[in-house]
Formats: structure tokens, sequence, C-alpha cells
């Protein structure tokens, strides 16, 4: 179904009572915030969670935070990041404020100043209550600009595949038949074979299916339905 979103914020940092602080504020600011003590847990979230800001602390326990930033933006993330740190040297806050949409915090830092700068990382209207999309687990269908992610990364689709992709995705969970399919898809008048549906949801496996969790399940006899298989 479609859901209103809020603004996603990942935030990296070992110290536990920071991550508690920092989630906190940012949940009251309106912001639906996941956390990571490291590195490498910061890694797993970033494709379920696709974050819209990055707060990363410099001094992880597994890598440094300037490091970690060039290996998210590997994996295709164009998150802004905001940087936690301890240190205040000239070299490192020139490190942050070139590392490709990074800003910096110094700690100890005012809570008020970290939500702000935050803020103004988002996407433009990302704060208007106005942001809408598809999603199911970490395939997402973005109306407004037409984008199709999975695990964060850009999905192309031709407009038949799009469109099957959104019908499945407005009655997730739901089994659609192949005759409802080809009505809402291919619309009434459509005079061809049937098998055109199952040819276009093997196009659909390909590009947005062939990672896990596999999303859009075959019910033999029946048709089909995108959901997570329990």
């Amino acid at each position: 179904m479609i859901e209103e979103v809020d603004p996603r914020v990942l935030v990296v940092d070992d110290e536990e009572n920071i991550r508690f602080i920092v989630e906190s504020a940012l949940d009251m600011a309106g912001f639906e915030v996941a956390a990571a003590e490291s590195g490498a847990d910061a890694l797993e979230l970033l494709g379920s969670f696709q974050p819209q800001v990055i707060v990363l602390d410099v001094m992880l326990p597994d890598i440094d935070g300037f490091t970690l930033l060039r290996r998210i933006r590997d994996r295709g993330s164009v998150a802004p990041v905001v940087f936690l740190t301890a240190r205040d040297s000239t070299d490192d806050k020139v490190l942050g404020l070139t590392s490709g949409g990074a800003d910096y915090v110094v700690k100890p830092f005012a809570v008020a100043e970290l939500v702000a700068r935050v803020k103004l990382r988002l996407p433009d209207g990302a704060m208007d209550g106005n942001s809408r999309e598809l999603r199911c687990a970490d395939l997402a269908i973005d109306d407004d600009a037409h984008r199709v992610t999975r695990a964060g990364e850009a999905v192309q689709l031709s407009p038949t595949e799009y469109k099957l992709l959104h019908y499945l995705m407005v009655n997730a969970g739901r089994v659609l038949t192949r005759d409802q399919i080809l009505d809402h898809v291919w619309a009434y008048d459509f005079d061809g074979d049937s098998s055109v549906v199952d040819t276009y949801i093997s196009y659909l496996r390909r590009k947005v299916d062939h990672v896990d969790p596999r999303l859009i399940q075959t019910i033999r006899g029946v048709g089909f339905s995108l959901r997570v298989e329990s």
C-alpha cells in the first residue's frame, strides 16, 4: 500500500549513550532513525534502510569514518553525511568538508545544532510531510520521480514493466490472478495471449528480484503475489 515515509537517517556511532541521544533527538524531530555501532553494521543496513542522511562517527571500532564513507559511495549511496568527531584539527575539518556531500560536528556537540545540520542535508521537500512512495522490503517506487530502487540501487524498467510492478506493489500481500493483471496492466481490450503476464513477470524478476529476499511469488494455479515469504 501507499505509505507516508518520514525522512530516514542512519546514525553510526560506537558509543551507546551518544547513539541514544542522537536517535531520540532525531525521532522527536520527525525522522525515521536506524542505528549502527560499527562500520560493518552500517554497511549491512545501508541497502535495506536506504538513508537520506547519515550521521557518522569518525572513530569507529573497525574502520574510520572517512574510509567507511568511501565504501558507502562505492555501493552507490549518495546520501549526504554529517560527521561526528572528537577531533577538531584543521586537517580533519578539511577532510570532512571535502568528502563528497559531508559536513561535520565536533564532540561535545549541541543536539539542536546536529538536528539542524541534518535537516539542511535533506533533499528539498523531504520534511514537508508529502513524501509518498510504495515499499516492500528494500524495493521502493517513488511515483513522483517515476523511480524504482532495490537495496538502494536504481532499476531501469520499461513503461509496461513499471506499470506491472506498480500494480503488484499497490496490492502487496494479495494474490492477483493473470486476468486481474491483464485487465489493469494491459487494459480490458487486450486480446493477446495471457502468457504475456508470465513473460513480464520473468522480466521483473531478472531486474528487481534477483537478490534476497525474493518478493515476486508464484501462487500455483492462481497467479502472483508480491510479499516477503516467512
